[in-house]
């Protein structure tokens, strides 16, 4: 153990937190914290947790952080056994290439700029690509009892997919069932503390997508399109879908929408604008906002870093969303 990594992750915690530590541990990027929380009521502990998450997020090298909290009450209450299943937002669209998996990570990790407890399964078994989109490439689940370990991300947000189970460039060549059932074990992984996974669906309205929505119940969902017709044609069904499935709808968000040139400052539509808007209007459903079609979200996302980790402006679009989201959340 570092004692100088120790030392700068107590320099780090908010006077409150220090006030009540118990231990603090750091090990392979994973700080630890323990906190005697005794004669907090509920909120005040999960504001104290919030910030000492936030504060420790920010010490270099950390790229996880875990926070136990104990007091005076019954152990039962902190087995994995007790805590409740984590909520599931599905994020899906009616075909692909729409940007249904960068918005899923940014939403992911938008949330958990918020002060969400978040996690994220790439769902999509056939063509996985969260592992390059979160930096998490190479890396392997652990597993016990049973039951996969999500892999931690830099970003705070737990997460799994089959990208993280099988050899980068493998081919999955698997018949609905097993696909079904490789997804119901990343869903059903030791979550920890995580209370929502955003999950991260392949496009259409197949099997997966049926597996999921009717074993798994996700709380809502969230569709992608860009705004031309084809894509707005193939959204309409995957809502159609969700709405058969009595999932509730949180809203649609439209990307790929507007084209700024970075030379000369000129503002054009490739993919057309407002469609998906329109649609979302027709449909009586919320629109949680426009992802324009930006350079820097492309690079930032082939390097693994999410624009919604950073206060960048194209990362602006992504934490709107999420806010809208987490408000959809807390009236559900």
């Amino acid at each position: 153990m570092d004692d100088d990594a120790i030392a700068d992750l107590k320099r780090a915690l908010p006077a409150a937190a220090a006030a009540r530590l118990g231990a603090l541990r750091f090990a392979e990027g994973v700080a630890t914290v323990v906190l005697d929380v005794a004669g907090l009521d509920r909120l005040a502990a999960d504001k104290l947790e919030i910030a000492v998450r936030a504060a420790l997020r920010g010490v270099a090298g950390v790229n996880e952080v875990r926070v136990a909290m104990t007091a005076e009450r019954g152990a039962a209450a902190d087995t994995p056994a007790a805590r409740p299943a984590p909520r599931i937002i599905a994020v899906g669209s009616g075909k692909g290439g729409v940007g249904k998996s960068t918005l899923s990570a940014n939403l992911a990790v938008a949330l958990a700029r918020l002060g969400r407890k978040v996690g994220l399964v790439d769902a999509d078994v056939y063509g996985p690509s969260q592992p390059r989109l979160m930096a998490t490439e190479g890396q392997r689940p652990e597993a016990r009892d049973n039951k996969l370990i999500p892999v931690p991300s830099r970003w705070g947000v737990p997460m799994l997919s089959m990208g993280h189970l099988v050899q980068p460039g493998q081919a999955i060549a698997w018949r609905g069932p097993m696909a079904g059932n490789a997804l119901g074990q990343l869903i059903d992984a030791d979550w920890g503390e995580t209370e929502l996974i955003v999950i991260d669906l392949p496009p259409g309205t197949g099997d997966i997508q049926l597996t999921m929505v009717q074993k798994h119940k996700p709380v809502g969902a969230v569709i992608v399109s860009t705004p031309q017709d084809l894509a707005l044609i193939d959204a309409a069904r995957a809502m159609s879908f969700f709405e058969q499935a009595h999932v509730p709808l949180i809203g649609m968000v439209e990307n790929m929408s507007g084209y700024v040139c970075p030379h000369c400052g000129e503002a054009s539509d490739p993919f057309g604008h407002g469609g998906a808007e329109a649609v979302a209007l027709s449909m009586d459903i919320p629109f949680l906002g426009h992802v324009p079609l930006d350079l820097s979200i492309r690079q930032d996302s082939d390097g693994g870093t999410p624009p919604a980790a950073h206060d960048a402006a194209h990362g602006r679009a992504f934490r709107a969303i999420a806010q809208r989201v987490a408000d959809w959340l807390d009236q559900a």
